[in-house]
């Protein structure tokens, strides 16, 4: 298993939404349109090809950006869930302890 982020830049509000969506089922969203994909290759392909599907290739932008295994994560700023609580569906490297 591999970690990804997938970002994106959609124009239309409509593309937004279904882009959106079908990046939520796939992946844990970080912010509206930054995701982190944790998966095989084979599974980030048919995330990115669904999402491809849903863009206008001439006004709409997806980037994928691949993770290192044992690169330094750190959050700066705001703690994004109250102090205590963890989610446990991020990957342990990006969970506070």
């Amino acid at each position: 298993m591999k970690n990804w982020i997938v970002g994106y830049d959609i124009t239309s509000p409509r593309r937004l939404i279904r882009v959106h969506r079908a990046m939520v089922s796939r992946a844990t969203p970080l912010e509206y349109s930054i995701f982190l994909f944790t998966g095989s290759e084979d599974a980030l392909e048919e995330c990115l090809e669904t999402v491809t599907n849903l863009l206008d290739p001439n006004a709409d932008d997806v980037r994928c950006y691949a993770l290192p295994q044992r690169g330094f994560q750190e959050r700066i700023g705001r703690a994004t869930l109250p102090e205590g609580i963890q989610w446990t569906a991020l990957p342990a490297a990006l969970t506070i302890s």
